[in-house]
């Protein structure tokens, strides 16, 4: 999905969801990692971690609808925060997304123990020489892949 197509998508469930039109940019961030999206008060954009288009559109939607009640409960003067209950009834009546659902794990260094065979999967690598297994303290050996 392209940032015009994100854009357009916005648009469209603003005017679906909120009745409100939403006038500003939304794009996506490849620096967000962790959350969903990101509505900015000063300028009004909102930028969306591209992981979660990957997701499939309904994900994607619940999670514009999250940003978008941030966006308009903002621009209304009205209780934008999380933690606010206007944030709280207007979320559960656009059926947005309270949460940004987790992403798949980028596990990619497997290491399997000599001596008992047991399998280790690491996000990041390790030094075979400095660490052992934890079961039987058996030599760590690299898988190939």
């Amino acid at each position: 999905m392209t940032d015009e197509q994100l854009q357009s998508l916005v648009e469209e469930v603003s005017l679906e969801a909120f009745g409100l039109p939403f006038s500003h940019e939304a794009f996506f961030n490849n620096r967000l990692k962790t959350t969903g999206g990101r509505y900015h008060l000063d300028d009004h954009h909102i930028d969306f971690n591209p992981a979660m288009a990957d997701l499939g559109k309904e994900v994607l939607i619940g999670i514009i609808k999250h940003e978008l009640c941030h966006y308009h409960l903002h621009l209304q003067k009205k209780g934008y925060r999380h933690k606010d209950q206007e944030f709280k009834q207007l979320l559960k009546q656009t059926n947005g997304s309270r949460y940004a659902p987790s992403l798949p794990s980028k596990n990619k260094w497997h290491y399997h123990c000599q001596n008992c065979g047991a399998q280790f999967v690491r996000a990041r690598r390790i030094n075979t020489t400095r660490y052992v297994c934890g079961r039987c303290q058996g030599k760590l050996i690299q898988n190939s892949i």
